[in-house]
């Protein structure tokens, strides 16, 4: 054999060796983890897939699904855990925002920007965004306006709406139906247009997709929104249908899959797109002068990337040598896509909702997305939050351009295209403190005061023990909320607490096993929990659980000292008041620490599914929602 073969067959035999031993490195660790396990998960998965996936959710067993599971012991503080710790020191008051909008309330978004912004040159208030959030706080009687009666959302035709499906009815009545309130069989009905929500997403759900789904469940107006959920099926084909009979966490929210809340769809990138009339669609290159003859498809090319059919419609063209797998490159490209041909609101799956979002999508001209932290540059925009008029100039605009450009739909290249070619301004700029408080401050650009609270990092929202956030209420001047002393002062905290947790907890329908929660004979510092399998690893209890542990000593009084993480005066009444979302900033594996400002928002979500209030004081009324699972490490 020629010597010049020999280091490429030494190559190629090394780097099977690292396979197999990278390979068997895993399988150890997984085995050591629970030995039990990978075949507990073969036999729950096998038997999950049999069920027929043109069934449908009607039955209740639709909605339980046993999971994977693997029981270790993991350490626990009887005076100071999950199961004991109070949920705050303040009182808290979930019904902060008062009295939710009218369903016809527009925002005046060019007022935001510019009270936000200064002037288009000059940016005179763009680095100060705590005079941003306090105006958006405190001057909603500036900024919101109901329009003149004729002039509203709801008296217009649904026939001739933006939106398809705008009257529930898809757009066939003459006028938008009466409202009608949600219950727990029926999603009600808007008294005006109803508004799609947009979200994409790939591989199993998680935390990070449950804690945006009730966000958005917790904040906006149902009867008038629907979330579409848009699932890979590029990558893989089964998505959907394991979305829908098979996914442990989704199946949480089947019942409002079923209810209509959520629409479950498979996103397959597509080959054509189609394009309004009577605007050129050649980026003034101008139309082939010789089209040439239709195909066989009926279709013929008429200019670079645009075909036209036998109707004289036009399409934006992909061809397969044009498509890109790399899934930041693929979410860049979706929201462009989807708004161009359905319009709504698209959000990545990381923002998290803390307002209604209805009165910037109302109106008339609602294309906006926000700044690229405090760069000046006016292209700079983010497309984490994006809204854009369905098949309209600007939308097919932009997709044509990143379309000529590669696919590279990354939105600062989109928006200093736009600038470039004179067009971005006709998509507003929205400054961070409307949908990303802090990544001003994160990137040491802040001018004036810090927010309430003050947070320099994204992960400071994960942190809940004392100490782990340096002068957070810096700016805070409010009045400080009432203590709720009987949580604290008494030394024997365990029946409220327990009480509280039972409330969150209790008629779990979708137990993992019987008993995922055990006490250990003669051991009052460790507990056996059963952890799921990937991509969990959580765990719940039941009421009837927390007792068993309460009899045996693993819970016992509740001391603040030993607390490593201990309640304290954060509540999502001053969390980046003003703001409508706060975006987390990817960090897919981070876990809430319990007292953090995330376990608060869950702590806000699990009260309102469980009978108390939104921050617009109304109750829940839908099908029963799970609450948030348990980390082990943290129990």
């Amino acid at each position: 054999m020629p010597t010049g073969g020999r280091p490429i067959l030494t190559l190629l035999r090394n780097l099977s060796l690292a396979a197999l031993l990278y390979a068997a490195i895993i399988s150890t660790v997984e085995l050591a983890r629970s030995p039990a396990a990978r075949s507990t998960a073969k036999a729950h998965l096998a038997k999950a897939l049999k069920q027929d996936a043109s069934s449908g959710l009607n039955k209740d067993e639709d909605f339980k699904l046993k999971l994977a599971t693997a029981r270790k012991v993991v350490p626990i503080n009887p005076h100071a855990n999950v199961y004991n710790r109070p949920s705050s020191v303040v009182e808290v008051i979930d019904a902060y925002l008062g009295k939710r909008p009218h369903v016809d309330t527009e925002a005046d978004l060019q007022m935001l920007v510019e009270e936000c912004r200064g002037t288009y040159a000059g940016l005179e208030k763009m680095r100060d965004v705590s005079s941003c959030l306090e105006f958006l706080a405190k001057g909603e009687g500036r900024y919101y306006h109901l329009p003149e009666e004729p002039d509203r959302a709801s008296q217009q035709d649904p026939r001739q709406a933006e939106y398809l499906d705008a009257d529930g009815r898809d757009n066939t009545l003459s006028r938008f139906p009466h409202y009608q309130a949600t219950s727990k069989e029926s999603l009600g009905r808007c008294n005006g247009p109803v508004i799609p929500y947009h979200v994409y997403w790939s591989g199993p759900a998680t935390w990070r997709a449950e804690v945006f789904i009730k966000a958005y469940l917790y904040t906006q107006n149902l009867p008038c929104s629907r979330l579409w959920l848009w699932l890979d099926a590029d990558r893989d084909p089964e998505i959907v249908d394991r979305f829908l009979h098979s996914d442990p966490l989704f199946a949480r929210f089947l019942p409002l899959v079923e209810r209509g809340d959520i629409r479950v769809l498979a996103w397959n990138f597509p080959t054509k797109m189609p394009l309004p009339g009577a605007f050129d669609h050649t980026d003034g290159i101008g139309y082939y002068s010789n089209p040439g003859p239709y195909n066989n498809d009926g279709e013929r090319a008429i200019a670079d990337g645009v075909i036209e059919d036998l109707t004289g419609q036009q399409y934006i063209q992909l061809r397969e040598t044009q498509m890109t797998f790399f899934a930041q490159a693929i979410s860049d490209a979706v929201r462009f896509v989807i708004l161009h041909l359905h319009g709504g609101l698209y959000l990545d799956m990381d923002v998290l909702l803390l307002r209604d979002m209805r009165p910037l999508l109302l109106p008339k001209e609602h294309n906006f997305a926000e700044r690229w932290a405090a760069h000046n540059h006016p292209g700079d925009f983010n497309t984490a939050i994006l809204s854009l008029s369905a098949n309209s100039s600007l939308s097919s605009y932009l997709l044509r351009g990143g379309v000529r450009m590669g696919l590279n739909f990354h939105p600062r290249v989109i928006g200093r295209m736009a600038w470039k070619e004179g067009r971005d301004q006709e998509m507003l700029m929205l400054e961070t403190a409307a949908f990303d408080p802090i990544w001003t401050e994160f990137n040491w650009d802040r001018e004036g005061r810090c927010t309430v609270p003050c947070l320099k990092d994204y992960s400071q929202v994960f942190k809940g023990k004392p100490g782990a956030i340096k002068n957070e209420w810096e700016s805070f001047d409010g009045e400080p909320l009432p203590h709720a002393h009987s949580l604290l002062e008494k030394t024997n905290t365990t029946d409220q607490a327990a009480a509280k947790v039972d409330g969150y907890i209790a008629g779990i329908t979708n137990q993992i096993v019987p008993r995922s929660v055990l006490p250990i004979h003669d051991s009052t510092t460790s507990i056996s929990i059963d952890e799921a399998g990937d991509p969990l690893h959580s765990l719940t209890s039941t009421s009837a659980e927390v007792d068993a542990l309460h009899a045996s000593g693993a819970v016992a009084d509740y001391r603040v000292d030993e607390d490593k993480y201990p309640p304290n005066n954060r509540t999502l009444a001053n969390f980046f008041r003003g703001a409508w979302t706060y975006h987390v900033h990817n960090q897919w594996t981070k876990r809430p620490e319990p007292s953090s400002w995330l376990d608060v928002l869950q702590k806000a979500h699990d009260r309102f599914f469980d009978g108390g209030v939104n921050p617009y004081g109304e109750g829940w009324e839908g099908p029963q929602v799970e609450a948030y699972n348990l980390w082990p490490e943290f129990v």
